[in-house]
């Protein structure tokens, strides 16, 4: 029979909260479910027969029965749930991050203390087997001194507008790598793109330095064609990959050194191993993690302090966010008064042009005798050149090579991770850059995520290619493709949207814009 304290409610049955709900109730701890939406409690209702639904935070606060809280609910709402549950002496687990603001999140962590409540913020990495079995090879000294870890969490998922990527998807990692550190960084930078909303970012890049010397970097982006959940540590000697999307062996130690020779440093590969870990599931163990700070009444491994550290980190990031410099100038370009902005981690050749408000992010490399336009935005791990044309307004996202002989009209879009190709049948041992064929891509075409286009082609103004396709030949105005050899399906606007043709005469019209085409054996147009 459970005691009166392992009497848990759950507030918010949403995306993540549901899964909070089943672990509670698995864990016979569940009283009650808070939801305001109508469909979530009936959905609720259906699967756990037995539970108590309510619509109103008041009826949880109130009961006395109920001594802890679970607060799902978003983001924007959870320093005032906080707040109210400590009020009415509920011990509280709360979604990271623990509020949006370091004030409020100050008071929050002092008010917890005062009324000796448990606080306990869902950073679930440190429940999960794999990161407490890292932090102890960590300690051990088992990859030596630690000089730098970064991590990616990408995909291409669930979409907040109530919060931006950088609060949804690096509190988990700033955890983690805080956690791993054990200090504070001493400066924070940090760079990101707004695509789908010009408020809200979509992409951001975030690099902490350590007093220690230690370096990180926290990658997230949700517009990413696979979702990659990766934290690699950096040691003197070793290397650990914490791969959390991998099937099997998540964990794994690369015994890699770097050796000097002749005052060279030279790298020594050795292969992987995987390290060995208890299986459980880490939302399991964290729920379980809170009943028992529950009922021994000890601080939580993420308690209210680690998480106003995380916050502390993220509203340095965000600042860093919001005073991105305006773009500067770089040496080496052919207009030493122009105004853009590369990254440091990049490398601009001499002999390049590049055009106002043009931004070109990290481990890019532009080479020499290229022209970039104005306004453009290139991504991480970008090449360019040499001899390579880029027009204004072109788009390039990150792990994309443009190679010589390739030119990219105005507004040109490349998906991330897409291939052009310069030679039509290279060969390691046989020198062909006397045979590059001269691709052509025409203005406002959209060429998406991981799409091939094999050298020789001219891609039409605006054609659309679709992800993985792979272009053989010629691409005429306005086509849309797809498949392996990329093969037209349809036609796609200006806009970006499909071109429906209902007219005898061949003329059709912008589903979304109305713009209108025409339609003859040889091409689309648009309409005078």
């Amino acid at each position: 029979m459970r005691s009166e304290k392992e009497n848990i409610a759950c507030i918010g049955a949403g995306y993540w909260g549901i899964n909070l709900v089943r672990n509670f109730y698995e864990l016979g701890v569940l009283r009650c479910v808070c939801d305001l939406d109508p469909q979530r409690r009936a959905d609720v209702g259906a699967a756990f027969p037995t539970l108590k639904l309510v619509a109103s935070i008041d009826e949880v606060f109130a009961d006395q029965q109920i001594r802890g809280v679970a607060i799902a609910s978003p983001a924007e709402t959870h320093g005032k749930l906080v707040r109210r549950a400590l009020l009415a002496d509920k011990d509280v687990f709360v979604e990271k991050p623990l509020c949006l603001s370091v004030e409020e999140g100050k008071e929050l962590v002092s008010l917890a203390s005062e009324r000796h409540r448990v606080l306990m913020v869902g950073h679930l990495l440190w429940y999960h087997p794999a990161v407490l079995k890292l932090k102890e090879l960590v300690e051990e000294g088992a990859l030596g001194r630690i000089q730098y870890i970064y991590s990616n969490r990408l995909n291409l998922g669930k979409i907040r507008r109530e919060e931006n990527i950088l609060w949804s998807f690096a509190p988990h990692d700033v955890s983690v790598i805080l956690g791993l550190v054990g200090e504070m960084p001493e400066s924070v930078e940090a760079h990101g793109g707004n695509y789908l909303h010009n408020r809200i970012a979509d992409v951001t890049v975030s690099l902490l330095s350590f007093p220690s010397g230690v370096k990180a970097h926290v990658f997230v982006s949700w517009l990413h064609p696979f979702k990659e959940q990766k934290l690699i540590v950096v040691g003197d000697r070793g290397m650990a990959v914490f791969d959390d999307v991998a099937p099997q062996d998540k964990l794994r130690i690369y015994p890699h050194s770097i050796e000097w020779k002749n005052q060279i440093p030279v790298a020594s590969k050795a292969e992987s191993q995987p390290v060995a870990f208890d299986s459980k599931e880490p939302l399991r163990a964290e729920c379980a993690h809170f009943l028992e700070c529950i009922q021994n009444r000890t601080s939580p491994r993420t308690d209210g302090r680690e998480g106003l550290r995380v916050l502390k980190v993220l509203d340095q990031c965000q600042k860093a966010l919001e005073r991105e410099s305006a773009p500067q100038p770089v040496n080496g370009s052919t207009r030493p008064n122009t105004s853009f902005f590369v990254h440091e981690s990049s490398f601009v050749d001499e002999d390049v042009h590049i055009g106002d408000g043009t931004t070109i992010w990290h481990f890019s490399h532009i080479l020499k005798k290229s022209r970039i336009g104005k306004n453009c935005r290139i991504g991480q791990n970008v090449m360019i050149g040499p001899n390579a044309e880029i027009g204004d307004g072109v788009k390039i996202q990150n792990n994309v090579s443009v190679y010589e002989g390739v030119t990219l009209e105005d507004h040109v879009f490349c998906g991330p991770s897409m291939v052009f190709t310069n030679v039509y049948n290279p060969r390691s041992d046989i020198p062909r850059m006397d045979e590059l064929r001269r691709t052509i891509v025409r203005r406002g075409a959209t060429l998406g995520a991981n799409c091939t286009v094999v050298c020789g082609v001219t891609i039409g103004q605006y054609a659309f290619v679709g992800a993985g396709a792979v272009v053989v030949r010629d691409v005429p105005d306005f086509a849309l493709l797809v498949g392996n050899p990329a093969r037209i399906i349809g036609w796609m606007c200006a806009c970006g949207n499909r071109i429906l043709f209902n007219g005898a005469d061949g003329s059709g019209a912008c589903r979304s814009c109305q713009r209108q085409y025409i339609k003859t054996e040889s091409e689309v147009r648009a309409a005078l």
